[in-house]
């Protein structure tokens, strides 16, 4: 029987439903492929529990009983103490010091996987440090969930660059939440702030929903698909529009932005009746591989085009290239949700393991 070891960083909504899902599946890998997954390590930024047999269905009962505080070399002494084979070490936090102990951890004998786009948006030396631990170690980076939730864009990139294919452009609506936002206020007749307090209460915004209007999310996908294309690019160098007045930006506390949120309705408002007949809002995300531009803005779409047909939660990416130029790769789906996402982490786990001995 082959085993795999997970480590898991972030409970949250995501960390447990992935928990839920590799549980449920136990028996079926068992019976079908004779693997088991082990999940002996479960930590958010406080506390953590441990246990080298594993954590079965009740393991919040026992996070809530047995939790105790840690510092992060007590994990690497954990895991350097048992020794564990075909170890993963899962990060599904919004952390961005996290990342910071991945090489640590691929000297530790972990391969990784990351719903978290902090380590492949961080500064490029560390980008590069990374990739170059990787390599010492032998060991794997799956972060398909970063750009697309479950969609398989990153995977895309990766195997078009690497058989040869020159990439020219990508565009397209690259986050759930500004994907719902838009496709609901362009077609009801409501107030952008009761769109976005609907998008709260589904889980599509983060707890402050400037993060997603701040269009950080977006340039962040956006900077992680050049750097597949090895285009040599940090953060700053993306063009954001931000979809927030400086009144209610990020200098602002959460409780002010909430109060004062009716205050965007006349803005996206004027954005409405600016639009033409038949066209739709969507803020988009735009790399010129040809001039090294990345770019974030709401644009008006067309509704009759794939840009402007996407609905819900949808995610859309078109690619261009060689092959591609004047009718793109596009690939369509759901690009926010809890299942989503911890499906695509699970996806992730499972690619490492068919790579393993």
């Amino acid at each position: 029987m082959k085993i795999i070891n997970l480590a898991l960083f972030g409970p949250g909504k995501v960390g447990s439903k992935l928990i839920q899902q590799i549980i449920a599946a136990k028996d079926q890998f068992l019976r079908n492929s004779d693997l088991e997954i082990r999940i002996v390590l479960i930590a958010d930024s406080s506390n953590l529990i441990t246990d080298h047999l594993g954590f079965d269905e009740h393991w919040k009962e026992r996070f809530g009983k047995e939790k105790r505080s840690y510092k992060f070399q007590d994990i690497l002494k954990y895991l350097e103490k048992n020794t564990f084979t075909n170890l993963i070490s899962i990060d599904t936090t919004a952390s961005d010091s996290l990342p910071e102990n991945y090489i640590d951890l691929i000297e530790h004998g972990s391969h990784i996987v990351a719903a978290n786009k902090a380590a492949n948006t961080l500064s490029l030396e560390f980008y590069e440090q990374l990739r170059t631990a990787l390599k010492q170690h032998h060991k794997i980076f799956q972060y398909e969930t970063n750009v697309g939730a479950g969609l398989p864009v990153v995977e895309t990139i990766k195997s078009l660059y690497e058989s040869g294919e020159q990439v020219t452009r990508i565009r397209g609506v690259f986050s759930g939440s500004l994907s719902y936002i838009f496709n609901t206020y362009s077609r009801q007749n409501v107030q952008f702030s009761e769109v976005l307090r609907k998008a709260g209460e589904f889980g599509y915004t983060e707890p402050d929903a400037r993060v997603d209007l701040s269009g950080k999310d977006v340039a962040r996908k956006l900077l992680i698909l050049a750097r597949e294309l090895q285009l040599k690019k940090e953060l700053e160098e993306v063009s954001i529009q931000s979809l927030l007045p400086t009144s209610l930006n990020g200098g602002t506390s959460l409780q002010h932005f909430q109060k004062q949120v009716s205050i965007l309705d006349d803005i996206f408002q004027k954005h409405k009746d600016e639009n033409k007949s038949g066209e739709v809002l969507r803020y988009v995300g735009e790399l010129n591989v040809e001039n090294g531009s990345l770019q974030t803005r709401l644009i008006s779409a067309n509704a009759a085009t794939p840009l402007g047909q996407i609905d819900g939660t949808d995610n859309i990416f078109e690619i261009y290239s060689e092959s591609y130029k004047e009718f793109p790769l596009v690939i369509k789906g759901a690009g926010a949700g809890i299942d989503v996402t911890a499906r695509g982490v699970f996806s992730d786990i499972l690619k490492i393991n068919k790579q393993l001995n």
